[in-house]
């Protein structure tokens, strides 16, 4: 069977891989078969996405009216709170109810009277500061009893705090988390377990503004219950109302309010989020609808699962899922066998260029077929081998040029020292008649051997004995005025380096610094190591380099080789030919990342040439 169908689509694909443009028409086709199938993709999409609205209108629209009845709810305690009679009276009692009855009797009956008024109030209690006791109301075999005890100051306590810094003078107390002992023991004595939140009222002197006591208002659950019974809830969804301060006074499930906090939910329950956010946990993706009041900014907060919000309409749309799948998994069936008759050929020509970038010269496209790939290839091919062929020619000439351009910066050596070190020797032999003069002609003969030698690149070891020598013959034009100092870095003392570099260096800071002044110039000859290179420098403390002729110095070191025939004709590239040549060998041994850097102060000038490491004789 397999047989039978492979010779009804062999013809036809060689027909069709004839020419490239059938190819794409063929991959046109699957593209097309691709947007009919995305299209039922984004149907599905949308009916999510409307499904999602649908849960946001609905659910912000049933917070917003329980948040402002729950706001009401605030409203009543507060008021419930004020005295219900002369401000001035009851301070006046509060004042005296410790030597008056009759203030005492006063404040009673005020405690009793406000417990009488609300059935969801589980207990209250009047804290006077001044005397340290409070004021209790409990219900004893069904009689109201108000009783006094003494308490040791408050005034450690969270929501007395709270309270004090308060602009409106009161404070809630939230029991969803348990407290620290130390705050419950210094805390009143009520049964947390019945009641949900303590509302807690600081009353000051109307004249000096001090606190004079605090009503302190218990209340159980009962009628926040009612009005959150007009939230719908189903399983999988939470519901939390929280406080401005961020204290939970009524949660579903104390554990998930524990991990939204440490998650950082309350953090993006801003009111520039509109009332709702995307949230996940724990794998979980959650919307998350709020409504935050507008007097006080209490949050009503109720997290539904994103899964349960497209559970109804994932049951509805099945079908169309299904065919939209159908249409997913022939689309790319067809993709993958049709790109890879495609794109085969280019994958193998694309390789072969890869390995003709790198310099893999004898790289050979394979070509089959007839069509625009095969004529690629096989143009490839042919461009391959010309480009051998001038490769062969190119190689050839460069080496010889290359070979050229070193032995001619290798000739140029300047003359000046040559002049200075025999009328040095000269002038030394006029004056002292000293056997010393046989030392300074014996550096001398071995400075010129090691210039003519035919090394171009040697070890740093045997440069500086070079430069000990030359900065011996030097000694008797200078005297004590030219200080020599070294700053070597042992590990290398086997770098390899141009010959005659470090002489160039020296020769600059000579004639720069020593020439032109009378004073004691010391130079400097050190070696280092950084990050990438391997840094040798040559530093004196002359008059420097002034501006004007730095940046000259510096322009003729990006020159080109070809462009230092006009150079040298001028005054001023005659000074500077010297760097000119080492930055040019630097460039030629060691590639663009090598070079010289100098800079140069009133205090001195300081030369570095630049070696990278990693290279062949180089540090690592």
């Amino acid at each position: 069977m397999r047989k039978v169908w492979v010779k009804l689509i062999e013809p036809l694909l060689a027909r069709v891989s004839r020419r490239l443009a059938n190819k794409l028409i063929l991959l046109f086709t699957i593209i097309i078969i691709l947007v009919v199938s995305s299209l039922t993709y984004i149907s599905y999409s949308m009916l999510q996405r409307e499904s999602v609205d649908n849960s946001i209108a609905s659910t912000s629209n049933n917070l917003l009216l329980v948040g402002r009845n729950l706001e009401s709810y605030l409203s009543g305690i507060e008021q419930l709170s004020l005295p219900q009679i002369s401000y001035d009276e009851f301070n006046y009692a509060l004042l005296h109810e410790s030597e008056d009855y009759s203030s005492r009797m006063y404040v009673e009956d005020y405690l009793r009277n406000l417990y009488f008024s609300r059935n969801d109030l589980e207990a209250a209690y009047l804290y006077v500061i001044k005397e340290q006791k409070y004021y209790y109301v409990t219900k004893e075999n069904y009689n109201i009893t108000v009783r006094v005890s003494e308490h040791p100051p408050i005034d450690d306590l969270p929501w007395y705090k709270r309270a004090l810094k308060s602009p409106y003078n009161r404070s809630y107390q939230s029991f969803v988390e348990e407290q620290p002992a130390s705050v419950n023991s210094a805390d009143y004595p009520v049964n947390h377990n019945k009641v949900f939140m303590g509302y807690h009222r600081l009353i000051r002197s109307i004249v000096s503004r001090e606190p004079q006591a605090v009503l302190s208002l218990y209340l159980n659950s009962s009628v926040t219950d009612e009005i959150m019974r007009d939230i719908p809830f189903s399983t999988g969804e939470h519901l939390m109302y929280i406080s401005p301060d961020g204290e939970p006074f009524k949660v579903d499930d104390k554990e998930f309010y524990r991990e939204s906090r440490e998650a950082g939910l309350a953090k993006l329950l801003t009111p520039e989020q509109k009332g709702r956010v995307t949230w996940s946990d724990k794998g979980q993706k959650y919307l998350v609808i709020y409504d935050i009041s507008q007097k006080e900014g209490w949050k009503l907060v109720k997290p539904i699962p994103y899964t349960q919000i497209y559970e109804a309409a994932t049951t509805t749309r099945t079908l169309s899922v299904a065919i939209g799948l159908l249409f997913l998994i022939v689309s790319v069936v067809l993709v993958s066998f049709t790109s890879n008759r495609i794109t085969h050929p280019l994958k193998n020509l694309s390789l072969q260029m890869q390995r003709f970038s790198t310099g893999s010269f004898d790289a050979q496209a394979a070509v089959a077929g007839k069509d625009e790939i095969a004529y690629l290839s096989r143009h490839f091919n042919k461009m391959v081998e010309k480009t051998n062929e001038l490769i062969n020619e190119r190689y050839k000439m460069k080496i010889v040029e290359k070979n050229a351009v070193l032995k001619a910066l290798e000739a140029e050596i300047n003359p000046h020292f040559l002049y200075n070190a025999l009328q040095a020797i000269s002038t030394k032999a006029l004056k002292n008649n000293n056997d010393d003069i046989v030392e300074m002609v014996d550096n001398l003969a071995l400075t010129l051997r090691y210039c003519i030698s035919g090394k171009d690149v040697v070890q740093a070891r045997e440069e500086l004995r070079h430069i000990e020598r030359y900065l011996a013959l030097q000694k008797a034009r200078f005297g004590n005025r030219m200080q020599v100092v070294y700053a070597w870095d042992e590990s290398l003392m086997e770098l390899r380096i141009p010959k005659l570099s470090i002489q160039t260096l020296v020769e600059n800071c000579i004639k720069h610094a020593l020439e032109k002044v009378s004073s004691t110039v010391t130079i400097t000859i050190e070696a280092r190591i950084t990050g990438t290179h391997s840094v040798i420098s040559v530093l004196d403390d002359g008059p420097g380099i002034s501006g004007e002729r730095l940046e000259q110095v510096l322009s003729s070191l990006q020159m080109q080789w070809e462009d230092r025939v006009a150079d040298t004709a001028e005054e001023d590239g005659m000074e500077s030919i010297g760097l000119k040549n080492l930055n040019t060998r630097l460039k030629l041994l060691y590639g663009e990342e090598s070079g010289l850097v100098i800079h140069s102060t009133e205090q001195g000038t300081r030369m570095d040439m630049r070696l990278p490491r990693g290279g062949v004789g180089q540090h690592v």
